[in-house]
């Protein structure tokens, strides 16, 4: 009995004296080794912050800076670090509602609780100024200065850059692998999207010091493991800045939808690319402001839509250039023979007229592009033969995407006997779906880019070149400037039907159906279009190339329900070649500046761009590098292609 007692006072004397220790050593480190502990603590706590990297900018081929970076400053909170307490004291510094606030950072902490996530930009500074002094006391939140877009005054280019927008939920598990996070936005439409691998540059980060608390104690390590976040690539445009802004006020000055596309006929490149309606892209940068996307979402027109591209209409009559030089490549008619316009072609029970019925009499081939015979090429259509008139359309770029660096792109429709096979059924459709095609229209389906670049075909003597806005980007890792290339391919025509075809496009604007479009001092080559519309007035086509003999550049027009081509869409094709070809007319890069655009219809007149504008300041002008060439295609293996691989 006494041995068991003096075991468990033995025990107990052990468990007394573990005890005794443990609070002796609790005493040191509480009491008299407070601060170094503190210190300790304190160096240990390290958290990084992602530092947003600045977008490539957007250069145009005179070197005018039309896309740029501004600062953007936000409130972000670290989930981990903020006490939830203080949700409703943050929300009334920032006149947010407290549920709202709880429900951005709740998603934060979803997503990663230990990474910043934005709760509110485009603070202003009074804002600022009242949330910097209360930062002491709301561990977890940040006030940091991100970058948004910067577009140059009077040019809305909407459906041309494009728009950057937060990246979808949908989207963001598999974004997030490559480096993004939720509070990144990403290219989402036009040259935004199609090149977000090039414009979103690297991400840097900053390692800061935090107390215990959550508060700041100062940088990491002075900053030495910092990590300098890399701009984006700029890319250098195409586009004429000037010949942009006027075509999208010639557009917007109709009160009409429709499409503006001109581009560069020895190249390919696009000079001015427009879709109307448009729509500020202001509306999503920063903050999307609700009310500006609602009017855009609600707007029957959809101004979202991109009609270069995106649209596929009948090309009327502007498409009878295919069937013509396919019957003379063929040697199906002699272009010289005279044909009889009598306005109207017979076909079974039925009867197919002229534009107004109008009888042309005597005509050769020539009179009847220039006057825009029907029954002219209602004969030509069944003397060519269906499948040449399908060859030739696809000769051109027609029923295949052009390849344009815009997303979105359709390929349009270019009937073929397979094609009404799989339609209709084998034996089951007739010569009579001919007529229509005959004359550009029936199931016959083209984009205003597909006619821009068959226009600059014809232009440049039978070169077919990939349409492209970017000509080349400037790597901001080497500083070395990479071109892009571009596809293009020589067309097997002769040079005799080449000249012939050009000379009655000529002919159209001195004496036929485009007269709107004639130029004293300018030589302007083009042809009229009206293309069917079978839910209101017909729609207005024009296309042209000037000067005639040396062409500078190749227009498409499109304006919708509004009837005769000739009429409207020919004077915005005539105003554009003005612009662009007289030298006294082009606009200088210095006339273009970096501003707030002033939202509603355009008011100036085409001849007082350069007095609307005020000068860009010297040092945000970057002109282009002299290693850059002005424009290039090139024909590198695997790039020229040939007719036979069509």
């Amino acid at each position: 009995m006494d041995t068991i007692q003096r075991g468990a006072a033995l025990v107990s004397y052990l468990i007394i004296g573990v005890f005794s220790l443990l609070l002796a050593r609790l005493f040191y480190l509480q009491v008299l080794n407070f601060q170094e502990l503190g210190s300790i603590s304190s160096t240990n706590s390290i958290r990084r912050i992602w530092v947003q990297a600045p977008r490539g900018r957007m250069i145009d081929r005179n070197g005018i800076i039309v896309v740029d970076n501004q600062p953007l400053y936000s409130v972000k909170v670290i989930p981990e670090e903020f006490q939830r307490s203080k949700t409703a004291s943050l929300a009334k510094l920032m006149n947010m509602p407290v549920s709202e606030l709880a429900e951005k950072i709740r998603k934060g902490d979803r997503f990663n609780r230990f990474s910043a996530t934005t709760v509110t930009k485009n603070l202003n500074p009074v804002l600022i100024a009242r949330l910097s002094e209360n930062l002491w006391q709301l561990p977890g939140v940040l006030i940091e200065a991100d970058n948004k877009r910067k577009y140059a005054d009077s040019l809305f280019g909407s459906h041309l850059f494009g728009y950057l927008r937060l990246i979808p939920k949908e989207q963001l598990e598999k974004l997030s692998e490559e480096g993004y996070s939720q509070d990144d936005k990403i290219g989402f439409s036009g040259l935004e999207k199609n090149y977000e691998e090039r414009l979103k540059g690297q991400k840097g980060a900053r390692f800061e010091m935090v107390n215990p608390l959550g508060k700041l104690v100062g940088k990491y390590d002075d900053g030495k493991n910092d990590i300098q976040a890399i701009r984006g690539d700029d890319l250098y445009l195409c586009i004429d800045a000037g010949l942009q802004q006027l075509a999208e006020e010639l557009m917007r000055n109709t009160g009409k939808s429709g499409a503006v596309v001109a581009l560069d006929p020895s190249t390919g490149g696009i000079l001015a690319l427009v879709s109307a309606p448009d729509y500020d892209l202001d509306t999503f940068n920063g903050s999307t402001d609700p009310d500006g996307w609602r009017s855009i979402i609600t707007n029957p027109q959809k101004p979202l839509f991109n009609r270069t591209v995106q649209a596929v209409y009948p090309p009327g009559s502007i498409y009878k250039m295919v069937l013509a030089m396919a019957a003379l490549e063929e040697g199906k008619v002699d272009p010289d023979a005279k044909f009889l316009d009598r306005g109207s072609f017979a076909y079974g029970k039925r009867k197919f007229r002229n534009h107004g019925g109008h009888a042309l009499g005597s005509i050769d081939m020539k009179k009847a592009i220039i006057q825009s015979s029907n029954v002219y090429f209602f004969n030509l259509m069944f003397k060519t033969g269906f499948e040449n008139w399908t060859d030739y359309g696809r000769m051109f770029g027609f029923g295949e995407e052009s390849g344009i660096d815009l997303p979105g792109e359709r390929s349009g429709i270019l009937p073929s006997v397979e094609y009404f096979d799989r339609r209709y059924g084998r034996n089951k459709w007739t010569k009579g779906y001919l007529i229509s095609l005959a004359i550009g229209q029936g199931e016959l389906g083209t984009t205003p880019v597909q006619l821009a670049a068959y226009t600059a075909a014809i232009a440049n003597n039978g070169t077919w070149y990939q349409p492209h806005l970017v000509k080349g980007y400037r790597d901001t890792a080497t500083g070395r400037y990479i071109p892009i290339p571009h596809k293009k391919r020589s067309l097997p025509l002769s040079q005799k039907n080449l000249d012939y075809i050009r000379e009655a496009m000529r002919g159209v604007v001195l004496q036929g159906t485009g007269t709107q479009a004639n130029l004293p001092d300018i030589a302007v080559s083009g042809k009229t279009g009206t293309a069917q519309n079978p839910h209101g007035r017909d729609h207005a086509w024009f296309i042209a190339f000037a000067p005639s003999d040396n062409p500078k550049i190749a227009i498409t027009v499109l304006v919708e329900n509004s009837g005769f081509g000739g009429s409207i869409s020919a004077p915005i094709a005539r105003e554009l070649i003005r612009y662009y070809v007289k030298d006294d007319k082009k606009q200088e890069p210095s006339s273009i500046r970096m501003a707030p655009k002033q939202r509603g219809p355009a008011s100036r007149q085409p001849d007082s761009l350069s007095a609307a504008t005020k000068t860009l300041p010297a040092e945000n002008i970057t002109p282009p590098t002299p290693d850059i060439p002005e424009e290039e295609v090139h024909s590198e293996p695997g790039l020229e292609e040939t007719n036979s691989e069509e």
